[in-house]
């Protein structure tokens, strides 16, 4: 297992929810991190200052991910700070439900653009710094629509299903130097407007009868950016709801 202290990370949507919880489990194990969001907002000031606690740095490297030159900006900014990067997580992403008939022609270019193109455009701008250092991982979070369809998630699921895609494209591309894994999260945190009805049945429709938490998702990503006989492969976490579901 390859240690991570001393190495620079840099997580797309990383100043909150599950992207927070990835920053902070990469800090503890010894890694400076790059903390990624739209904007520089008080949750990302204060990722930061959590992150800097553990003895670790940080950075804040705000940016657009579907946008190439605040991509580049972003990568200049943190690896002028930080020092080159080695460690990619790909976790910013949109959430949006809308019906075949409802997505239009924008709201898919949307949705592609923040779930599919921002990971192949932060990693294009990672990977020449990574093959300069001798090598890194990336680690990209699809979730459970890119293996289950869901009616009112089409152009998500299709997207993240693309990342999977990518992940593994990419696995073949970049061997053996860097390696490239993904994380396929299922039931782990509510969205604010989920009765507490439709949480419980959520959880019940999951092998282990209950939601996981943005700490289930940081591991499985600690372990991939670890792993270093581990490429191409995705780690679904998920309380085995994709099984019950087929049962």
């Amino acid at each position: 297992m390859t240690t991570l202290t001393g190495k620079v990370a840099l997580v797309t949507g990383g100043a909150r929810r599950v992207g927070k919880a990835i920053v902070l489990a990469l800090a503890r194990a010894g890694a400076h991190v790059a903390v990624n969001s739209r904007r520089i907002t008080e949750e990302a000031r204060q990722t930061a200052a959590e992150v800097e606690a553990l003895g670790v740095r940080a950075c804040l490297a705000p940016a657009d991910v579907s946008q190439a030159d605040q991509v580049a900006t972003m990568v200049r900014t943190a690896t002028e700070t930080l020092g080159p990067i080695t460690i990619l997580v790909n976790s910013a992403a949109s959430f949006q439900r809308a019906s075949f008939e409802e997505t239009t022609p924008a709201l898919w270019e949307a949705v592609m653009a923040v779930n599919l193109t921002g990971p192949f455009l932060v990693a294009r701008a990672v990977v020449p710094g990574m093959r300069a250092a001798g090598g890194g991982v990336i680690v990209n979070i699809s979730d459970l629509f890119a293996l289950l369809p869901w009616p009112g998630y089409l152009a998500h699921g299709v997207a993240k299903a693309g990342l999977l895609a990518l992940t593994r494209g990419l696995a073949a591309e970049l061997a053996p130097t860097i390696r490239v894994n993904a994380v396929v999260p299922g039931p782990i945190l509510p969205p604010p407007e989920m009765s507490p009805q439709r949480a419980q049945e959520v959880a019940q429709a999951t092998l282990l009868q209950r939601w996981g938490n943005p700490e289930d998702v940081a591991q499985a990503v600690l372990y991939l950016a670890q792993a270093d006989y581990v490429t191409g492969e995705m780690l679904v976490v998920d309380g085995g709801q994709r099984w019950r579901i087929a049962g």
